[in-house]
């Protein structure tokens, strides 16, 4: 089941002279190609090597095919990543890429080193249909999905830019994967799944599910087949303990009441004490970050394993809130701390460049609506 109107799905991705792209391709995909072609299936576990492991985009660069092969894949199929319209760097080391797919359209992705790993911002969606008023991404309309290779394509092309191939057993500047970029994942899962199966394949850029998050606002009917196909960690975006005030903050909760929404979680295939949920909540000044608040967290998530990933707001021009204090964050933590939930506060990163969380929004649409 997936909920995402037709009207958004991703349209036929063809390079501009018409040659089919690789990458987003199943193994089971990639065989059948090599069948039309009339070659052997051991032709798609070498191609499957040298795209996902090695990272190449050039035929030629395949030095265990022959040279006739070599000039009939060129002939038929092209090994591309989206293109960058934007490449900027935060003054903490953190990266953000505004690429542009083949028919124009213009998503964000992010990378955020640590010491001794790095995280990658997946998008899914050009925009976001959830409309969340503390989120720039939600003022841009969702325009449509993302397919299977440009959501593969942004960890293609992050390890590009990074020097990261062939894929790293360890020391990786992109241990992990965060789909919590530009729109739904939910909506899209689809795409999601398969791009994220390629992500995670032993022989290629083995990424494990361990290492990657999906954030939901709350897509309720498809949390369960999240947690049973793939198996990945994941993350909630809460921000309220009442239908009340949720329903302003998070839109979705107006069909996908709270009530649902923690069932979903208490039933999370892959929940357990090794395997907590994380629930992230902005903190709003005197909207949401109340002692009051926090103790209402507590007993709303109680018996779910789980911790609390506390967000201070990170404001675009426009936005109709302010970031709570340091000391009311600190007192929200403590409470939630004191019942046993970790509750860490994230430190904004990015933040000079717009890529801290909640911030990331297509510049292009940016552009075209100051022209206006």
């Amino acid at each position: 089941m997936n909920l995402a109107p037709a009207a958004f799905a991703a349209p036929p991705q063809l390079s501009p002279d018409g040659r089919r792209n690789l990458v987003g391709l199943s193994r089971e995909q990639l065989a059948h190609e090599m069948e039309i072609m009339g070659e052997k299936p051991f032709r798609a576990k070498q191609l499957w090597h040298w795209i996902y492991y090695r990272g190449v985009t050039d035929f030629a660069a395949i030095t265990n095919l022959s040279k006739h092969f070599r000039v009939a894949l060129e002939g038929q199929f092209v090994i591309a990543r989206p293109a960058i319209s934007q490449d900027t760097q935060s003054a903490d080391g953190t990266r953000k890429w505004l690429l542009r797919m083949v028919d124009g359209q213009e998503v964000e992705a992010v990378h955020i080193p640590e010491a001794d790993r790095g995280a990658l911002c997946v998008s899914s969606q050009v925009g976001c249909t959830l409309t969340c008023p503390f989120c720039h991404t939600g003022t841009q309309r969702l325009a449509r999905n993302l397919d299977v290779a440009e959501i593969v394509g942004q960890v293609m092309l992050a390890r590009d830019m990074l020097g990261e191939w062939p894929s790293p057993k360890s020391g990786r500047m992109i241990s992990n994967i965060v789909l919590m970029g530009m729109g739904e994942p939910l909506y899209n899962f689809e795409h999601v799944a398969a791009a994220m199966k390629i992500v995670m394949d032993a022989e290629g850029i083995a990424i494990s599910k361990r290492r990657i998050t999906l954030s939901t606002a709350g897509v309720v009917p498809l949390i369960e087949r999240c947690g049973a196909e793939l198996g990945v960690n994941l993350a909630i975006s809460l921000h309220a303990t009442s239908d009340e005030l949720r329903d302003q903050l998070v839109p979705l909760n107006r069909k996908y009441p709270i009530s649902d929404l923690m069932a979903a979680c208490r039933n999370y295939p892959s929940g357990g004490n090794t395997r907590r949920i994380t629930f992230e909540y902005i903190m709003l000044d005197g909207i949401n970050d109340s002692p009051a608040e926090a103790r209402a967290l507590v007993k709303l998530i109680a018996g779910i394993p789980a911790k609390v990933n506390l967000i201070p707001f990170n404001p675009w021009p426009g936005a109709p809130y302010g970031r709570s204090s340091a000391r009311a964050i600190r007192a929200f933590a403590a409470i939630v701390n004191k019942a046993g939930y970790s509750s860490p506060v994230r430190t904004p990163r990015g933040e000079d460049i717009m890529a801290a969380c909640g911030q990331l929004k297509s510049a292009s649409v940016r552009i075209k609506k100051a022209r206006v």
